[in-house]
């Protein structure tokens, strides 16, 4: 007579779950290749030395080769910059200060804001470089 039609049982698709996981991992992939400083134009001298683990409180100064220094994306004049580093006297010790120096950058002025960071107290100071090709 009549047939009793059988039921499925429910499933979970996973096409769907797939897909989005993998645009989440496209879209990880592509935001974690992004320059750290985009509107500071250095470019990193080459060095064949191993990497330094960094440390985790550390200070990134970056000076361009026209010899502007440069906390984040905020311009300083030398005497701003000596204040600004005067204010971290309390906890310099413990800090890295980081140098992001162009590679056309003056030796001097090199010398001169670390001589700066050693003033303030910065216990570890650090040169930024490339890996060579």
């Amino acid at each position: 007579m009549f047939q009793r039609k059988r039921r499925e049982d429910p499933r979970i698709e996973l096409t769907p779950m797939v897909d989005v996981v993998f645009l989440l991992l496209i879209f990880f992939m592509i935001s974690t290749t992004f320059v750290q400083t985009p509107g500071i134009d250095v470019k990193l001298p080459e060095s064949s030395a191993q990497t330094a683990e960094r440390d985790p409180e550390e200070i990134k100064v970056h000076l361009s080769a026209r010899g502007d220094i440069y906390f984040g994306e905020e311009r300083l004049a030398w005497e701003a910059a000596e204040t600004r580093l005067a204010g971290y006297a309390t906890r310099a010790k413990e800090m890295t200060f980081l140098l992001m120096a162009d590679r056309e950058t003056q030796h001097g002025d090199v010398v001169r804001l670390m001589d700066l960071a050693r003033s303030a107290g910065f216990g570890k100071l650090a040169i930024a470089t490339e890996e060579k090709r």
